[in-house]
Parts: structure tokens; sequence; C-alpha cells
């Protein structure tokens, strides 16, 4: 893993720690979508990583199943984990000072961007 990946790889572990902490989610919209368009990733593998992220102890059954078949990355896992933490922490005091309407609204528009890229984007 060299510098650049563990920039990307602790941006990914943050925004996705921010979006969790704003909305409660995280993994699958942001994690997912960057480790397969920006890490090059298969769609398996970055589901499985994303698991890995929270795998104590809410998802460890699911992650260790891809991580059996060997669809975890246990090195990217660990360094997005810990900026998620940092991430979510600054995601909730965000959101926190925001109104429901605009969360609603921010919230929305990041689900139709990431289901349209998902839909017609295939990188």
């Amino acid at each position: 893993m060299n510098i650049s990946e563990l920039l990307l790889l602790a941006a990914i572990g943050f925004s996705g720690g921010i979006i969790s902490g704003m909305f409660g989610v995280g993994g699958g919209i942001i994690i997912v979508p960057t480790l397969v368009f920006f890490m090059g990733m298969g769609q398996h593998t970055a589901q499985g990583t994303s698991l890995g992220v929270l795998v104590l102890p809410v998802v460890f059954l699911a992650a260790y199943n891809y991580y059996k078949s060997g669809n975890l990355d246990v090195k990217y896992g660990l360094v997005i984990a810990l900026t998620f933490l940092v991430g979510g922490y600054f995601g909730s005091k965000i959101s926190l000072g925001m109104g429901d309407l605009m969360l609603k609204r921010i919230f929305g528009i990041l689900m139709i961007v990431g289901a349209v890229k998902l839909i017609f984007f295939s990188k």
C-alpha cells in the first residue's frame, strides 16, 4: 500500500464516517462505490471490505464469508475503519447543526447521484 492509496482510503473512511454520522448510512452508499470507482475493486471485494470496516460485532459473520472467499481486503478495511470513526464524529456534529428539510434534501440528492452512477456507469 503506497501513500496515495493510504490517503485515498483515509478519505473514503472519513467521508463514509461523515455520511454515516449525518444520515445513519455509509458503507453501501459511500465505501462500496468509492472502492469500485476509485480503487478499481470488484463489486464483491468492495462489499466484503465495506463489511470488514464494520466487522465487530454487527456484521462479523457476513464479513467472514467474504473473507473466506477472498473478497475482503483487511488492510484497506482497517484504514477505512479508523478514519470512519473520526468522520462519524464530525458528520454527526454537522448533521445536528442542520434542519430536517435540508438534511433530507442532501440525503435525497446523494441517493439519486449514487443510483444514476450505479445504473448508467460501470466504473
